[in-house]
């Protein structure tokens, strides 16, 4: 029997997959519009949204029993701006330059719909080990689909991936032939980021034709 029982699995599994937070549930697409454009902004924003969603899941489940029901959106909000203040002292701490550039979008996560999503579905009915899975599965899920977009976006766009020159400079044209690349700024522009969401749902929805809504 392995670590993990199959449902346990299924936590982590799933939003990877035919249950992703944003290409199929259609949350958190703010932060993949903002913060893509850099593919290092979008690993640094995945592994906060990782720390945050896990840790309050398991936060959340513990306190499930106590929390007044009047107030539990309340607690909710408590706990993750607790988190994502941690996350943005650590930042400052030791990535200062990227912490400016992701300053605003970073103390978004405490309004972000996944995680406040899976505090009241999944957090306040199960018990911490279960909870703990199902937010790094969802916070995964997420962070998957921000480092694609951010790696398509910035190497198309600006040529780089994680500011390494990745694809030539553009060398003089000669009649109909030109070598090197020319970078697409249309890839650095937010609205980008939704056409390559849209790619990405349009090839899931290809491989797994029971994604396909019925009309």
């Amino acid at each position: 029997m392995g670590i993990l029982s199959k449902k346990d699995a299924a936590l982590i599994l799933d939003p990877l997959a035919d249950n992703n937070p944003i290409t199929i549930q259609v949350l958190g697409i703010c932060s993949a519009l903002a913060i893509t454009a850099e593919l290092e902004a979008s690993i640094v924003m995945a592994v906060s949204v990782l720390f945050v969603m896990g840790m309050g899941n398991v936060v959340i489940s513990l306190m499930r029993n106590i929390i007044p029901s009047k107030i539990r959106i309340i607690v909710q909000l408590v706990v993750v701006a607790t988190l994502v203040i941690v996350v943005d002292q650590v930042l400052k701490a030791f990535a200062y330059e990227l912490s400016k550039t992701l300053s605003v979008f970073v103390g978004l996560i405490i309004t972000n719909c996944i995680i406040m999503g899976r505090f009241e579905a999944f957090a306040l009915a199960n018990g911490p080990k279960r909870s703990f899975l199902d937010g790094i599965g969802n916070a995964a899920g997420y962070g998957f689909i921000l480092i694609v977009i951010g790696f398509f976006r910035e190497l198309l766009g600006s040529g780089t991936l994680l500011g390494i020159k990745v694809l030539g400079d553009p060398i003089e044209k000669t009649g109909l032939y030109a070598f090197g690349y020319e970078n697409n700024g249309f890839m650095l522009l937010s609205p980008m980021a939704l056409i390559v969401v849209g790619l990405i749902i349009w090839v899931q929805r290809s491989r797994n034709p029971a994604l396909i809504e019925e009309n």
